[in-house]
């Protein structure tokens, strides 16, 4: 599909990210990983990436038909407002940070998004760690220009969040004091370079098959952080499959590597969808608000079918001597990870829980100098502003 290429070490190029993402998403090297999650191989219900795009085009259609009235926004009785918010769920429309809504709903909403803000910055954490190991300093531009991505991503989600009114220092004291939870996938350690490739490939790859359908959650703020959340992980997850397809047609040592990565974070990565549907608390609320779309069990079952074929192009194996096509049911029957140890990971038992929570409060604090001096130079600015008018 293109010009046969090295993927590592290209002398006389200067690695741009704007030249990675085209590489990465038009397949100029011999690894065509434009061709990845719903491009080639589509998905129950067509291209993640596509849908993302229907998202964004169902936000703006919401934003011009509107429904008839302000009651949401206006001081009427509460059963009135009540009654506008159940509408606008109904038709399919977005709450907006003025409008009415119950308070659970409110209190769902900042536990999911924060929560999720928290991943995204804890999930620096793993990656990091490879930055100044990475095998080319191509490889160390792409894995820079990720890490910083996952910041953005957190300062996008502290701000959806704090239009619930909570604030962001809240929520990070929340954090920091083991009041709030991230995700438990975090609390693996990466012990080699292929691992880097296999949260690429599989925990970027689980968590776009998790938030694509949070671009059509019902709180607007969240949808939209999520739109634009979901067109970068693309970019990730497709940086991980490129590591792999990379180390698997490379030697022997290389290969084996990719495997055991494989092999190591499959059923972690499983297991980010949440419990099964059995023993989830939030899901049939969250969903009856259309904050979510679908089950845990659902999505889950999406990314084991998108995932055997791509792992096929990789020739590489998924760790599950049942994983079989089922011809009745048209999905792959998997076996189910282990959720005795989410739970124990999610209480604070995993591997690096300990460590990930202190870098985080280290990291906070010597960073408390920062976000002083920010916040006395907005001050001044400030000031200055008001003494000008």
């Amino acid at each position: 599909m293109g010009h046969n290429c090295k993927i590592d070490g290209v002398e006389g190029v200067q690695v741009f990210r704007g030249v990675v993402l085209q590489v990465l998403a038009w397949g100029w090297c011999g690894c065509n990983t434009y061709l990845v999650y719903g491009n080639d191989f589509p998905g129950p219900d067509g291209g993640l990436l596509g849908e993302v795009e229907a998202a964004e085009a169902a936000l703006r259609d919401a934003a011009e038909r509107g429904l008839a009235g302000a009651a949401g926004r206006q001081g009427a009785d509460e059963a009135t407002l009540r009654d506008y918010f159940t509408a606008v769920i109904e038709a399919d429309q977005k709450i907006e940070p003025r409008d009415w809504m119950p308070e659970a709903y409110r209190k769902t909403l900042i536990r999911q998004i924060a929560q999720h803000a928290h991943s995204e910055i804890i999930g620096m954490q793993p990656e990091g760690n490879w930055i100044t190991r990475a095998p080319s300093l191509k490889r160390k531009a792409i894995l820079l220009a990720k890490v910083q991505d996952e910041a953005g991503h957190g300062l996008y989600l502290y701000a959806a969040a704090e239009t619930l009114g909570v604030s962001r220092d809240e929520l990070v004291q929340m954090l920091l004091e083991g009041r709030q939870k991230y995700s438990s996938i975090f609390n693996y350690p990466t012990l080699t370079w292929a691992d880097v490739g296999a949260i690429g490939w599989l925990v970027d790859g689980a968590a776009i098959v998790n938030q694509v359908p949070l671009c059509r959650c019902s709180y607007g703020p969240y949808a939209r952080a999520m739109i634009r959340i979901c067109k970068e992980e693309s970019f990730h997850q497709r940086q991980g499959y490129e590591i792999l397809h990379t180390l698997s047609h490379g030697t022997p040592a290389q290969k084996a590597m990719a495997q055991d990565a494989i092999d190591r974070w499959w059923y972690p990565s499983l297991a980010m969808f949440g419990p099964p549907d059995t023993a989830s608390t939030h899901s049939e609320q969250s969903m009856a608000w259309k904050i979510k779309r679908f089950s845990n069990d659902e999505l889950r079952q999406r990314f084991v079918d998108m995932c055997v074929q791509q792992a096929e192009i990789l020739g590489l194996t998924l760790p599950d001597p049942d994983l079989r096509w089922n011809e009745q049911r048209q999905a792959y029957d998997y076996t189910q990870p282990d959720y005795d140890e989410l739970m124990r990971v999610i209480k604070g038992d995993g591997p690096c829980n300990r460590q990930r929570i202190e870098h985080r409060r280290r990291a906070h604090r010597e960073g408390a100098w920062v976000r002083e001096a920010a916040a006395a130079y907005a001050a001044k600015d400030r000031v200055r502003q008001e003494a000008a008018a």
